[in-house]
């Protein structure tokens, strides 16, 4: 959970660029060539996010995986995992004035403390309660959530993310569907939590040609029949496959916080972690069928 710093990752990147030599050699660099200093790191990957270019470099490796044979069949998965950012310490009014989309009036004579404020993330709204007008966080499983949320789209049988959407954390899931849905998958069906079930929802499946094998949920009073548990529980052996890609995330990739200021680096973060899980999800599909069809 707890990730490091921009500016200590590019510190890492500089030491461990003068260290080693394979490091160097990935770089196409020479002993007596000129190391990037952690400045220029840091700079050069802010100017990746500003331009947007971390879309386009995922987009540019989905080509690649589909010219080496991996290409969407199976169907589609959907899911969003909650990405925590450090949380800003902001006065009732200042919370008000971000949330209209303002600036508060004593940050701008302070560009330090401007800079230092991320203005774009929010509190997840399923987890909020008002007690007498005044909004509080709440918790679910124990843990509350501000930040942003990674939505994925994954194909089932290579288990690669094929699509991203990096939103506030305040938006609910099914929201973000129109940016993740994709036709040339070789499968119709589309897996996804009871969160993204509605009538909307099977109405634009349908509309696409796609099957919904969306868990159903229970009503308030009315809990869900067996026969619909039987059948979330054999959804939910497809459905599973992309909590492996968020817990690589999370376990394997320096934890799921992102210590960033605002949306647009939040973005490049994000991108930068899906790009990686699918680069190394080919090296895995390469040893498991060197040959696919």
């Amino acid at each position: 959970m707890n990730a490091i710093g921009p500016r200590e990752q590019a510190n890492e990147i500089e030491y461990q660029v003068r260290d080693r030599l394979s490091f160097m050699r990935f770089l196409g660099l020479g002993l007596g060539d000129r190391v990037p200093d952690a400045r220029t790191v840091w700079l050069y990957r802010d100017a990746l996010a500003q331009a947007g270019k971390v879309e386009e470099l995922f987009g540019l490796f989905d080509g690649h995986l589909a010219r080496q044979g991996y290409i969407a069949r199976g169907g589609q998965i959907l899911d969003a995992s909650i990405v925590p950012v450090p949380r800003n310490h902001n006065t009732r009014d200042e919370n008000a004035a971000i949330k209209r989309g303002e600036v508060p009036e004593d940050w701008a004579d302070k560009p330090a403390k401007r800079c230092q404020k991320d203005v774009d993330a929010r509190w997840r709204e399923e987890d909020r309660k008002t007690v007498r007008g005044i909004v509080f966080p709440t918790s679910k499983h124990g843990k509350s959530h501000y930040g942003t949320k990674n939505h994925v789209n994954v194909d089932r049988t290579h288990k690669r993310v094929r699509r991203y959407h990096v939103t506030d954390a305040a938006l609910h899931d099914s929201q973000a569907v129109d940016h993740l849905l994709m036709q040339g998958n070789r499968g119709s069906g589309v897996w996804a939590d009871p969160a993204y079930r509605s009538e909307e929802m099977e109405a634009k499946l349908h509309d696409l040609n796609l099957k919904s094998h969306i868990h159903r949920k229970g009503k308030r009073g009315k809990p869900e029949s067996e026969q619909a548990g039987r059948a979330n529980r054999t959804k939910s052996t497809v459905r599973v496959r992309v909590e492996h890609i968020f817990g690589a995330q999370a376990n394997d990739m320096g934890g799921t916080l992102v210590r960033t200021i605002g949306l647009v680096r939040a973005r490049a973060r994000i991108g930068m972690k899906n790009l990686a899980c699918n680069m190394r999800r080919l090296c895995q599909l390469g040893r498991i069928n060197p040959n696919p069809a």
